[in-house]
């Protein structure tokens, strides 16, 4: 996987206190994933580094959509995303990743990469179920929801008192006790 360049963190560089990051995520970000799940993104992401002189930490936001398609009728709508994540950086013997909120990197390293937090972070922002917001207030008109509405089971006309004359005689049984 390609590390985006932009997306190291030149730490070494800094004065102890608070930096801020900002990054602007489209397309082009999720395709150096290879990740085809979104039709479109417009995110922004502020990162803010605090250093400290034994660690750091970063909190990185993200605010803005993705495009994606609507499970239940295949049009695309914008899934509004908005997410946090916090991580706290340590230095240690080797590069350690394996803990969702604490990354470890070896003595006399000056950058980290973010992309995989920030990756990670907004593929997980996004629900389970895609369910486009006209679905639920109704007001997206689609094809595919006019079909789903005309395979809809129809209500039960036939009254209650005609039975399937080969049921009669099971149901006998049942009160015949």
């Amino acid at each position: 996987m390609m590390k985006l360049k932009e997306f190291f963190i030149p730490f070494s560089g800094l004065k102890l206190g608070k930096h801020k990051f900002v990054y602007e995520i489209d397309d082009a970000f999720f395709e150096s994933f290879d990740y085809q799940e979104f039709n479109g993104a417009s995110v922004r992401i502020d990162a803010v580094l605090e250093k400290m002189s034994t660690m750091m930490e970063l909190q990185i936001e993200a605010k803005g959509t993705v495009n994606v398609d609507c499970d239940l009728t295949g049009e695309p709508f914008d899934q509004p995303i908005d997410s946090n994540l916090k991580l706290v950086v340590k230095f240690g013997e080797e590069y350690n990743d394996e803990d969702d909120e604490i990354l470890v990197i070896p003595h006399g390293e000056h950058q980290f990469n973010i992309a995989q937090y920030i990756y990670e972070m907004l593929v997980l922002a996004v629900p389970q179920k895609r369910v486009h917001p006209g679905v639920e207030d109704g007001t997206l008109q689609s094809e595919i929801l006019d079909k789903l509405e005309e395979l809809q089971p129809k209500e039960n006309t036939k009254s209650l008192e005609e039975t399937d004359p080969r049921w009669d005689d099971l149901k006998k049984l049942l009160t015949d006790k």
